[in-house]
C-alpha cells in the first residue's frame, strides 16, 4: 500500500526537503500546506500529515492536526522545535518528533508512521515521543 503524505510546514526549504525524503522512501507527497486554509484544501488527498506547530497563520498546527484526523481520518505526526507545546494525544495522532531532524531520523519516523497507519508492527525512532 502506498501512502499519500502532506507536509504542513511554512518554511519552504524545510518543507521541500521533507517532501524529497517522503518521495525517496517511495511514498507520494501530495503537497505543502503553510497554513490552515491550504491544509484543509489538501486534506482529502492525504493519508498522513507531517505537521509543524507554528505556521504562516500562527500556532495553528495542533488544531490543523486534530481537524485533519477528525475530518479525514488522517494519521498525524507532529514535527516541531517546540515539542512541549503539542500537548496531549488525540485519536489519529502518532507523536512528536523534535526539530531539527536528521535525514535518517526523518526517514525512520515516516516509516514508523506509515507502519502504524497500515497496522503493521514497527519500532519508533529514539527521539520520537510516541503518544500512548
Amino acid at each position: 500500500m502506498s501512502c499519500n503524505i502532506m507536509v504542513v510546514e511554512d518554511e519552504i526549504f524545510v518543507a521541500t526537503e521533507i517532501e524529497y525524503v517522503v518521495e525517496e522512501l517511495g511514498y507520494r507527497p501530495v503537497g505543502i500546506a503553510a497554513d490552515t486554509a491550504s491544509a484543509i484544501k489538501l486534506g482529502p488527498l492525504a493519508d498522513i500529515a507531517l505537521v509543524d506547530l507554528n505556521l504562516r497563520d500562527g500556532a495553528t498546527g495542533r488544531d490543523i492536526g486534530r481537524l485533519l484526523a477528525e475530518r479525514h481520518g488522517m494519521t498525524v505526526l507532529f514535527m516541531t522545535a517546540n515539542p512541549s507545546q503539542v500537548g496531549d494525544a488525540f485519536p489519529g495522532a502518532v507523536g512528536v518528533l523534535p526539530k531539527p531532524v536528521a535525514e535518517e531520523e526523518l526517514k525512520a519516523a515516516v516509516r514508523y508512521t506509515v507502519a502504524l497507519r497500515e497496522a503493521r508492527e514497527a519500532t519508533a525512532p529514539p527521539r520520537l515521543r510516541v503518544f500512548a
